[in-house]
């Protein structure tokens, strides 16, 4: 047994023993509470910003007075679960025996409702593993025409988002997607030609071709997802169709002259909606 009046100092008397020193000596409990108080911080900035990685987290815990290496961040978030949230590539897998169609928006001036639609699919993390959401938007007026969740990625739940889009709102005149192969299938294409729906189809790796859409994932994802953690996929619906009625009907958009998609896409002022 080491004892600490011994006339030998600890260190030597723990070669004689062959044990290591940090047997020896105590962590300070203040250093447990640091630790504490950083995981709770992290836990905070993660919440704000999901797309920090374990450099930046660490940049962002310096800024705040706290003095610690990029490694050590890394372990914390790493004991905490928390991954950084990014766009996962290649997530619509093109088909190589699926007719792909030419891209028609180029130099299209597009100020019409139902002379636009653009379709895209995204990701939706979950407390547990994640799910898919496909959404079909207006592109002159931002107006989310219908949205659908799935475990799979397979064309049934584009097909019924593109079948409510068209019960709700009738045809447009293009139709534009990425060449995923839910969207270049045989179904999906019928749906569309059987509409008399010009196909138009992005280029390959071009997400700028389908860029309005683009930016309502971020605003879903920022505003909404990133926030949460949802349990199920019965959750995660609840709430997104709270927030697709929000962001039609509530949020206004800059690029709409500070006014919202219904508003737009109706034509109606906010008391004229009210009225009917």
């Amino acid at each position: 047994m080491i004892m600490r009046d011994h006339k030998l100092p600890i260190v030597r008397q723990c070669r004689i023993l062959q044990i290591a020193r940090s047997w020896v000596y105590r962590k300070p409990v203040q250093d447990r509470e640091r630790n504490q108080d950083l995981k709770q911080l992290i836990k905070e900035i993660h919440s704000k910003h999901p797309d920090l990685g374990s450099r930046r987290m660490c940049d962002a815990l310096r800024d705040r007075g706290y003095s610690i290496g990029r490694y050590a961040v890394r372990t914390l978030m790493r004991n905490m679960g928390i991954k950084t949230v990014y766009r996962k590539p290649n997530l619509s897998k093109s088909h190589p025996d699926h007719r792909k169609c030419p891209y028609l928006l180029r130099g299209l001036e597009i100020k019409q409702p139902n002379q636009v639609w653009a379709t895209d699919i995204t990701y939706i993390p979950m407390a547990r593993g994640n799910c898919y959401l496909v959404a079909i938007i207006d592109w002159a007026t931002r107006l989310m025409l219908s949205w659908r969740l799935s475990n799979t990625m397979d064309t049934t739940f584009c097909l019924d988002a593109l079948h409510e889009a068209i019960d709700r709102y009738g045809t447009p005149e293009i139709f534009n997607s990425d060449q995923g192969s839910q969207f270049t299938s045989e179904e999906f294409t019928s749906s569309l030609i059987s509409n008399e729906i010009k196909i138009s189809m992005d280029g390959k790796g071009r997400w700028v071709d389908n860029v309005i859409i683009e930016r309502a994932w971020k605003s879903v994802k920022y505003e909404e997802v990133y926030l949460k953690a949802y349990e199920s996929m019965a959750e995660a619906k609840e709430a997104l169709d709270a927030y697709f009625e929000y962001y039609n009907c509530e949020r206004r958009h800059q690029s709409l002259d500070r006014r919202t998609p219904y508003e737009v896409y109706w034509g109606y002022l906010p008391e004229q909606r009210a009225a009917a």
